[in-house]
């Protein structure tokens, strides 16, 4: 490095690096370090640049490591920069760019000698190889000041209180950078850490004063996307990109620390890099997630995710409880807008699940905004295309949609929500619906997906758990939502069906049976026409009969294959079988959300008891099941009194006049012949399954 412009294949050549990684001590006082930290080179622009990068640096970051106990060089480095941040915030009044540089490129240095330093040692020795100073080989004082902690100081103070100007966008960046680096140690070690430096530093201390100042901080650069600045407005080379070398590296160590929070998932992907229009937003957004997901130390919670939980909006005048530390305030319109306009990405999407489940300032506000399709159609999107997203951003999606479900003043509100011209829903033109039946048509759909692909438990059970908790509040259903919403539930009975088929009669060669079950369709008249046929009426007439005594022991016994718990004696279940249980939970809780639709808002949704009717006779199958009796009742009751209607209205009528006498029949029928059913609301908590991944994870 040097004045020279440098290439990055010229670096393990490069005298400068070779003395600060060799044998000779280089005090802090020496003209070498602004010979060290005048250097300019082409930013990588790739990982295959930034994988060059390492390789090139890797022997001179391995030398000082081994020289290190005897130089102190680490030491003088970090005191060089220590001293010039002293001056940082005058030097950006005065517009000193070559003072911003070289103060740069020190922070450059000690970020790319940090990460080596975290892979190839403990936390102990990372922390050993501060305390080295220019004194005999070996030797070091154990009263000495911390140079680690007064470097994470500074690196707070540099964050929150440098103005962020053209010229101090870079450094800004990369501070946040290098704390990323350093919180990378969790990427190191299989169990999570609960006692580290991190703990040490960050939650005590001279640091701890910065909580809130840092979290504001981190949260306004999250709001306000500041783009780089344009080439030219400072001394030292951009990429074209807006991004700098050190924002490359620490992307790396980002991306591997946001794999330790979502733990991966079945059927992941590799998220694509989206072209980020602002860095220093990104890094922000990274560095705020993982301070927030901070395990709690031993005796002191976690200050980071204290100050997200309780800070307020900006017009909110009341005064903070002394029992809340680290509070502040913040334009929550501001950030509102910010979250809505974000949500490609999965970080913004952790970040709203974690203001949404911890912060209940900012709940209330967002349940209570008249916008709120700003937020949700995003939201919406991303489970619509799962196909194209990472599972645990799938997840997240999901999870928002459920907390948000657990108020009836949001179910009640996105139905009165009118949407034209959804131009990313493919399956059917939609010129108008609303964005509560939008909500319907996508959650089941991502349902769908699930138990053909995925088939993971979590994943539908809350998906089932978001429509119930909005059920009792449908109002207007559009006719596709409602057709879906029964169409799914007769899939599950026609496959429920098939599988009883399979089970209590092997040997039926019953192949017209089977071809129609694996061949039928969602939609269309095949489905009536095989519902009407003789062959499923006498196959569910003696299933049923026949369940009534064994189901129990099936059930019983197709879990004990699952577990791979059978004895000896047991004959194992095919894996049709094996299906059975979720074939059947998902069954009665779409019957759940169809019977309180129906007792809570029937009057509100003619649509839904028109498709109910048209699929009556797959229905009336199941009024007789030993497990769906109970909540068969209702749905049977309604199926009973607007069939006699329909019979009394004589054949061939249309559409629109069996809609119409829907809605008189409403009116006609007594509201206590319905038995009153409420599904009690599903909450989200979070757990320790595979997908309640976010908290205490690092």
């Amino acid at each position: 490095m040097g004045s020279n412009s440098s290439r990055i294949g010229d670096l393990p050549k490069n005298e400068y690096l070779k003395k600060l990684s060799g044998t000779e001590s280089v005090s802090e006082n020496d003209p070498f370090w602004n010979q060290l930290l005048s250097f300019s080179f082409p930013a990588p622009t790739s990982s295959t640049e930034l994988k060059l990068l390492e390789e090139a640096t890797i022997s001179v970051c391995r030398s000082l490591v081994e020289n290190n106990p005897r130089t102190g060089n680490l030491g003088a480095l970090i005191k060089v920069f220590l001293s010039r941040t002293k001056e940082l915030k005058l030097s950006a009044e005065c517009q000193n760019h070559i003072f911003i540089w070289q103060t740069h490129n020190a922070l450059f240095i000690i970020c790319c000698l940090l990460k080596v330093f975290i892979c190839e040692m403990s936390e102990e020795e990372l922390q050993l190889h501060f305390t080295y100073e220019e004194k005999s080989p070996g030797n070091y004082s154990s009263d000495s000041e911390d140079l680690l902690e007064e470097l994470l100081c500074c690196l707070m103070q540099l964050i929150t209180d440098i103005p962020l100007l053209d010229i101090t966008y870079e450094i800004s960046v990369e501070a946040i950078s290098t704390m990323v680096v350093f919180l990378s140690c969790q990427l190191f070690h299989k169990e999570v850490l609960r006692q580290s430096i991190s703990h040490k530093y960050l939650m005590r201390g001279p640091c701890l004063p910065y909580t809130s100042k840092l979290v504001k901080t981190l949260l306004y650069n999250f709001i306000r996307q500041e783009k780089p600045p344009p080439p030219g407005a400072h001394v030292f080379p951009q990429q074209s990109d807006g991004g700098g070398l050190l924002y490359g590296l620490a992307s790396g160590v980002a991306t591997g620390l946001w794999t330790v929070f979502t733990l991966g998932g079945v059927g992941s992907k590799a998220a694509a890099s989206p072209e980020l229009s602002s860095p220093l937003a990104n890094q922000s957004l990274l560095l705020l997630l993982v301070l927030a997901n901070l395990t709690d130390a031993s005796d002191v919670p976690n200050p980071y995710r204290q100050a997200i939980m309780s800070f307020k909006n900006t017009q909110d005048s009341s005064p903070f409880p002394s029992s809340i530390p680290h509070a502040f305030q913040i334009n929550f319109n501001s950030l509102y807008t910010a979250l809505c306009e974000q949500q490609t990405s999965d970080q913004a999407t952790l970040l709203l699940y974690t203001l949404l489940h911890q912060n209940s300032n900012i709940r209330t506000y967002m349940l209570a905004r008249t916008d709120m399709e700003n937020l949700v159609l995003p939201i919406l999107e991303i489970l619509y295309h799962v196909e194209e997203r990472n599972s645990h951003h799938v997840y997240m999606a999901l999870i928002i949609l459920l907390i948000l479900t657990e108020d009836d003043g949001f179910n009640r509100s996105i139905h009165e929500v009118i949407l034209k011209n959804i131009t990313w829903y493919s399956e059917r033109v939609l010129t108008e619906i609303s964005l509560g039946s939008l909500l319907i048509l996508v959650v089941i759909r991502t349902i769908q997906y699930n138990m053909t692909r995925t088939r993971d438990k979590y994943l539908h059970t809350n998906c089932l758990a978001a429509l119930a908790n909005m059920s009792a509040q449908f109002r207007s259903l559009h006719q596709y939502a409602a057709q879906r919403i029964i169409s799914y539930t007769c899939r599950h009975l026609r496959r429920y069906v098939y599988v009883l088929d399979k089970l209590y009669f092997p040997h039926s060669h019953c192949s017209t049976l089977q071809h129609c079950f694996s061949t039928l369709s969602d939609n269309g008249e095949e489905l009536l026409s095989l519902t009407c046929s003789h062959i499923l009426r006498s196959y569910a007439s003696s299933l049923f009969s026949l369940l009534s005594k064994k189901h129990n022991k099936v059930l019983e016994q197709a879990t004990q294959s699952l577990r791979g718990s059978l004895s000896s004696n047991d004959v194992p279940l095919p894996d049709y079988a094996q299906d059975l249980n979720v074939i059947e939970e998902v069954i009665r809780m779409m019957l759940e959300i169809i019977n309180s639709c129906l007792t809570n808002s029937l009057h509100h949704n003619p649509n839904l008891v028109y498709a109910l009717l048209y699929k009556r006779d797959l229905f009336e199958q199941f009024r007789t099941h030993p497990s769906f009796q109970d909540i068969m009742q209702n749905i049977d009751l309604v199926i009973t009194f607007f069939s006699s209607r329909l019979l009394q209205a004589g054949a061939e009528l249309s559409v629109e006049r069996v809609l119409e006498i829907i809605k008189q029949g409403v009116v006609a029928l007594p509201k206590d012949r319905l038995k009153v059913t409420l599904i009690e609301h599903l909450l989200y908590t979070r757990c320790s399954g595979r997908y309640f991944y976010i908290g205490d994870l690092i």
